[in-house]
């Protein structure tokens, strides 16, 4: 048996673990349900043509609701609508001379449902209009017969007229092995943790700047061909070029990578457990992986698509189902992640070199000699 005394801890420090516990699981519940509970349909550029009575009509509309859940854009035709939509400039469009909304599930399923429920209220509002127009006709050809005089509009034909149908087309679809987008959104954390978990050990296992960095560009091949094989071969979460996807996926998480790594060789243990909070407390929650970033707060939403988190995300969008949109944007911020983190730790290494060291006894004041 044992003589090793363990002392015991005191009891404000168990307290005090106790409750900062609490606040760190505070912390994490605000920053993964802050975004999702306060999203909502707003500013979402869609497209719109149409005759400008009816045009002005569902402006009206819209501007009454709470929150104004779209910024129209004026487009000329329904093929102008199409290309903007593929380009990603719209997420939808309205048109109002043969009644159709068009879609984009691939961009975001909560905006195509968002355009959807808009084409119901426009069938009904057809439908309304159509059957006031019939009420007006009877009550026209009745006032007719009383008086004996002509119809003023013509009576209706048969037992009714027909209400135009709101046709409501899919222009950007989502792949059928994964019809609601749950698995690309669902995928982004994951990525995140891999880059974070990459950073974590190569900058606490691995000793010099240059194995590091050298352990980064493995990682950084290795983990884009392996993540593309699971979400585009195997899963098939993924569209689009297998190689490109691969390069933006290795991208992404060698960002992440790198920018633990830079923070570690700067400031230490602390600057590695800070860009850890960035990441994971900041960058990922409003990423807007899972919604349009104009759903999330203003300018919330917007921020997030600069950390790699975000630009990552809507890199990967892009590259499946959008090959006529400008990706260079996210292209260079993820390069400019990657090219910071580098950059910091080659800091850090040449900062700790001896040679860049001053000796500590050139560091003593010199001693004061008598006038």
């Amino acid at each position: 048996m044992s003589d090793t005394f363990v002392p015991r801890a005191k009891w404000g420090l168990a307290l005090a673990l106790g409750l900062a516990a609490s606040l760190v699981i505070a912390v994490l519940i605000i920053a993964f349900v802050w975004p999702a509970a306060t999203s909502k349909p707003q500013n979402l550029p869609v497209g719109i043509s149409g005759p400008a009575d009816r045009v002005a009509a569902l402006e009206q509309a819209l501007e009454a609701q709470e929150a104004d859940p779209f910024t129209l854009v004026e487009v000329s035709s329904r093929a102008d609508a199409v290309s903007q939509i593929e380009a990603r400039e719209l997420y939808g469009a309205i048109l109002l001379d043969e009644p159709e909304v068009l879609t984009a599930t691939a961009a975001s399923p909560a905006a195509a449902q968002a355009l959807r429920g808009v084409a119901t209220q426009l069938q009904s509002q057809l439908s309304t209009a159509v059957q006031d127009a019939l009420l007006a006709q009877v009550q026209a050809l009745g006032i007719a017969l009383a008086t004996g005089q002509p119809p003023a509009v013509a009576p209706p034909a048969g037992e009714g007229a027909d209400i135009p149908s709101v046709t409501v087309t899919d222009v950007v679809p989502l792949a059928s092995s994964d019809p609601t987008g749950a698995g690309l959104a669902a995928a982004a954390f994951p990525l995140t943790l891999g880059g974070m978990l990459a950073g974590i050990l190569l900058s606490l296992l691995v000793a010099g700047a240059v194995r590091r960095l050298a352990g980064l560009v493995v990682f950084g091949f290795a983990a884009g061909a392996l993540a593309a094989l699971v979400m585009q071969t195997w899963f098939g979460l993924l569209q689009g070029d297998w190689l490109l996807n691969a390069a933006a996926l290795g991208l992404g998480m060698s960002a992440t990578a790198a920018f633990l790594i830079g923070m570690n060789a700067v400031f230490g243990r602390p600057g590695l457990g800070i860009a850890a909070i960035v990441t994971v407390l900041i960058a990922n929650p409003i990423s807007a992986a899972a919604v349009p970033m104009q759903f999330l707060p203003e300018p919330w939403g917007a921020i997030g698509q600069f950390f790699v988190p975000g630009a990552a995300s809507n890199l990967l969008r892009s590259l499946s189902y959008f090959p006529d949109a400008a990706t260079a944007v996210q292209w260079t911020i993820l390069a400019c992640w990657l090219i910071g983190g580098v950059v910091l730790a080659l800091v850090g290494h040449y900062r700790d070199r001896p040679d860049m060291r001053v000796p500590s006894d050139q560091l003593e004041e010199p001693e004061l000699q008598p006038a």
